[in-house]
């Protein structure tokens, strides 16, 4: 009875011992954040951009959200504290977070080294400290980062009938505010610009469209919080026919909104849904190798860059083409050549690393993509590419005598070939073949026991996964009208890889979902600039930490994953069962 009071009051020591140094890592972290924040110019950058205007700016809400999502987090991890205690917590997060900003704020006064942090500027200081001064600012800051840890840890206590529909009010807010003018862009008909200057501004949104978002999306998600239940059980209740039509009817409405959306938003949507469509097509061939064949390939650009090189070629007034051909080719004569020419370079590409494996694949695929660049730049190929100058004047293509010179048209244009791609794509992963890659994919040499030639399967799974990059490159040079040597860097093959790995290896819904996410999201977002991309490192990281197998995983991927932790919980029974033995 001793040693178990003993025990017990040691174990007590630990938990607040353990919980003090999870508060203080918390604070100290998202201080730290805050502090990067400022000195990177992320404040600087976002103080004239407006969430509500008059009221709130993107830097008030990126400083305020530091301080909030402080309290969510220690307020997540403190499983075994009461809510006062998640709460109380939370304020101590927010507090040392408000210390980090006043330390700036004094270190600022008294030391000039704005030749080092140009960021650190009297507008940053004003900024920081509210217009109130040193003294009055650090005690603003202090006070009102508590508050809003202590806020954040409330939000998490709070019931959840309440917590869910307070987060989908202020995220629509925040959602509405920061694509406000590409918003307005969809709203330029004349029957609703009178709402449209009620709501917005070109500033940002005005106070009573914030309500009113607020309010809507509030009460949407709180009805649904109460009533959900009901209506998935009354859903539950009919036919299967009967669901299966509402489904059906679901699914038709939202791809007619999807089909007419670039149509009635405009040049620019259009523009960026041709770009994630093109990211799409080269995705779904890097999944054949990748995801499928486990081939790791980071010169994938090389394909896409033969597409479009070819179609620049055999399209335009050039000399190769005045030599083979009477004519120049229309682009839809000049397309088969374009995607036969990347899947003989894949096979070209895949012959030097078919006994490659792993990271040393990775490597080797590299070099190669960048041979071909270096290629394509030398004074040796100018004559026929272009050299640096590039390849210009590329015609576009017409149908039914219709020139498709409008992103919106281009886009039609790439969602019809991604679709027939996809088509392909999936008759492949579920054919003799699809079968074959997976099966090397697991283990190379138990698969060639199995009687599977891994000379051929490695080559068609090159071949024609530059046969999907071919495509999107004979699209991409009729966006442009022009190619460069430039537009076909490394970059775009780790962008591709990293759509895969966001969507999920393997997976064709998660090729579409990763280029919604990373390119899609991007270019929605140019107006911020380089910091974008800012934003876009921590979404990759914090999916990586919460989605790790992606965000739609094959179903093959779920298995796995769904085997392996039974299997591990098991072990764990196991393993507690014997202690309690002993």
């Amino acid at each position: 009875m001793a040693f178990n009071i003993v025990a017990s009051s040691f174990e007590q020591k630990y938990i607040e011992r353990s919980q003090w140094h999870m508060t203080g890592m918390t604070g100290f972290i998202f201080g730290f954040v805050a502090l990067y924040f400022n000195f990177v110019g992320l404040m600087t950058q976002f103080m004239e951009r407006w969430i509500i205007e008059g009221v709130l700016t993107l830097a008030h809400l990126t400083i305020m959200g530091v301080a909030l999502f402080g309290g969510v987090t220690i307020a997540i991890r403190s499983k075994n504290l009461s809510a006062a205690g998640k709460v109380a917590n939370g304020a101590a997060v927010g507090a040392m977070i408000g210390i980090a900003l006043s330390l700036l704020m004094l270190f600022m006064t008294q030391l000039d080294i704005r030749f080092m942090f140009v960021a650190l500027s009297n507008k940053l200081f004003l900024f920081l400290s509210w217009k109130q001064g040193l003294e009055g600012g650090i005690t603003l800051q202090i006070v009102l980062s508590a508050a809003l840890g202590a806020l954040g840890a409330l939000i998490v206590v709070m019931p959840k009938v309440l917590r869910r529909p307070l987060i989908w009010g202020l995220s629509a807010v925040f959602i509405v505010g920061l694509f406000s003018e590409l918003i307005q862009l969809v709203m330029q008909y004349e029957f609703i610009l009178g709402f449209r200057d009620w709501f917005f501004t070109w500033e940002g949104q005005r106070v009573q469209g914030a309500m009113v978002v607020f309010v809507v999306s509030f009460s949407a998600m709180l009805f649904w919080t109460i009533r959900g239940g009901a209506v998935k059980e009354r859903f539950g209740q009919l036919s299967p026919s009967g669901q299966k039509s509402i489904r059906y009817f679901g699914w038709a409405c939202a791809l007619i909104l999807f089909l007419l959306f670039p149509a009635a938003a405009g040049s620019f949507f259009g523009q960026v849904m041709m770009y994630v469509g093109l990211f799409i097509l080269m995705g779904m061939g890097l999944n054949l190798e990748l995801g499928l064949a486990g081939l790791l390939d980071l010169g994938f650009v090389a394909f896409f860059a033969a597409g479009a090189y070819t179609i620049a070629l055999f399209t335009g007034e050039h000399e190769l083409q005045i030599l083979l051909l009477d004519r120049p080719l229309t682009w839809w004569e000049a397309l088969p050549l374009a995607v036969l020419v990347s899947v003989a370079i894949g096979f070209m590409f895949g012959i030097p690393v078919l006994k490659v494996r792993g990271d040393y694949l990775a490597v080797a695929t590299m070099g190669l993509g960048e041979i071909i660049r270096v290629v394509v730049l030398s004074d040796m190929a100018a004559p026929l590419l272009g050299g640096s100058q590039g390849m210009l004047h590329i015609p576009r293509p017409s149908l039914f005598g219709w020139e498709l010179n409008d992103p919106i048209y281009l886009f039609y244009l790439t969602l019809v070939c991604a679709s027939v791609a996809g088509y392909f794509a999936w008759a492949l992963e579920n054919s003799r073949l699809g079968r074959a890659w997976m099966a090397i994919r697991e283990d190379e040499d138990v698969g060639q026991a199995l009687g599977i030639n891994l000379v051929n399967v490695k080559l068609l799974a090159y071949g024609l996964g530059a046969a999907f990059a071919g495509l999107a490159g004979a699209i991409f040079a009729v966006m442009l009208t022009s190619i460069f040597p430039h537009s076909f860097q490394l970059l775009i093959s780790i962008n591709i890889l990293a759509l895969l790995i966001v969507g999920g290896l393997g997976s064709l819904p998660g090729v579409v979902v990763g280029a919604a996410m990373l390119i899609g999201t991007p270019e929605l977002l140019r107006e911020f600039g380089e910091y974008r991309f800012l934003a876009y490192g921590a979404v990759l990281i914090a999916m990586m930490r919460i989605k790790p197998i992606g965000l739609w995983p094959s179903a093959a991927r779920k298995r796995e994953i769904q085997s392996a932790e039974e299997i591990e919980a098991s072990i764990r029974e196991q393993m507690e069962e014997e202690g309690q033995r002993t």
